[in-house]
């Protein structure tokens, strides 16, 4: 969970709202997270509840609730890929003097090999230690930062991000924070892969849950505060071009810990987008799969999710082709998609979390409920407000 959280919205989308508007968004990031948290949680809940699968409750609600989940999956599994496999190819690019399409089919051949051969014990483990990595070097780099001399030029005033013409950019930066809704059936899917191996209680699936939750929240602030205490002020500004992105965010460390370091860090970023990467390919293809499997009643199949994974990375690299090294404008698109998207997958979450399919004891009660209702409104009203908004350019 917090490995395909930590990626895009984190190192681009919360680190560009820092050195675009300072503190200022530093709440809407934190409402977001509170506000999405019920239909996350109801992968941990409902599957340590049921010992099934959201997907074998969206087939209980009705073929139909499974047949649109699985629909809008297969279109947010393509753009998704694409979107961090750029984003993994540009750091890459740090290291290897390749175009950005070559280096996104070599991340792809990488990632499929790992999940064919490694499956989920060795991405397990592996995440665990990249994410640990990136956590302690992020939070050095930020403590050095609060410590170093201000960058702001006397009578500098920040720019508003709450003016007509950034209502792109902040649904675009809510879209995946902390990720896409539908990250709440890979973990549902992965929790009951984990209970193959081990016993896992009620207690122990929300507690991890919680636990992976909070820290995805508190390190979207901390990346925040690296693009406002590093960038803000300094008149730069992320470029659109995956190939200089990737070098002016490992700057953002770099100029703090010291130039010598540029290389460790841009190691560890690449690691932890890598396993965003693979932790993408293998969450949307297992949903994919599982939900194709009940749709069709048809048994499970390694064959078969191997086929979807290779159909995913497919299309994802076409896409990563047709943006030709654009990557601000790909993952604006892609995060965007997902707050579009969204308001369905939570509707779904919300009806399974308090429908007769759970115990009375395991459904939502009336602060899950009444949050969960904040937080469809919310949903709702910034997606008819972006629709308006692309209405009238």
């Amino acid at each position: 969970m917090a490995a395909a959280a930590i990626g895009a919205s984190h190192l681009v989308a919360s680190t560009r709202a820092g050195a675009e508007f300072g503190w200022q968004l530093a709440w809407l990031i934190l409402a977001v997270n509170l506000l999405k948290y019920p239909f996350f949680a109801a992968g941990a809940r409902y599957t340590a509840a049921t010992n099934e699968s959201l997907l074998h409750g969206y087939l209980r609600q009705g073929r139909g609730y499974l047949l649109l989940f699985t629909g809008l999956n297969t279109i947010a599994a393509i753009a998704s890929t694409a979107g961090v496999t750029m984003l993994t190819a540009a750091m890459l690019t740090l290291f290897i003097p390749l175009s950005i399409d070559i280096l996104a089919f070599i991340v792809l051949i990488s990632s499929l090999a790992l999940l064919i051969l490694g499956h989920y014990a060795l991405l397990d483990k592996l995440t665990k230690v990249i994410m640990f990595c990136l956590t302690l070097t992020t939070l050095i780099a930020v403590a050095l930062a609060f410590n170093a001399p201000s960058i702001l030029s006397p009578g500098f005033i920040s720019p508003s991000p709450w003016q007509w013409g950034h209502i792109g950019f902040l649904v675009a930066m809510m879209g995946w924070m902390p990720a896409p809704i539908e990250v709440s059936s890979w973990n549902s899917l992965w929790l009951l892969e984990k209970q193959k191996n081990q016993s896992v209680t009620k207690a122990q699936a929300v507690f991890d849950f919680n636990f992976g939750y909070l820290i995805t929240a508190l390190l979207a602030i901390v990346f925040l505060a690296l693009g406002s205490l590093v960038m803000h002020g300094s008149g730069e500004h992320f470029s659109s071009s995956g190939v200089k992105f990737a070098s002016q965010l490992i700057t953002l460390y770099s100029q703090i810990l010291g130039h010598e370091t540029r290389y460790l860090i841009g190691a560890v970023a690449l690691l932890c987008i890598f396993s965003t990467t693979v932790t993408v390919i293998d969450g949307y293809s297992r949903t994919l799969n599982m939900g194709w499997q009940l749709l069709t009643k048809k048994s499970d199949s390694q064959k078969r999710l191997t086929g979807v994974m290779l159909t995913i990375c497919a299309f994802g690299l076409a896409i990563v082709l047709f943006f030709k090294g654009a990557l601000l404008p790909l993952l604006e698109f892609v995060m965007i998609l997902a707050f579009m998207t969204t308001v369905v997958f939570a509707w779904l979450n919300y009806k399974l979390m308090t429908s007769s399919a759970l115990p009375g004891t395991d459904r939502y009660g009336w602060k899950m409920r009444s949050l969960s209702i904040f937080g469809l409104l919310y949903l709702v009203g910034f997606a008819s407000l972006f629709i308006y908004w692309m209405a009238s350019k």
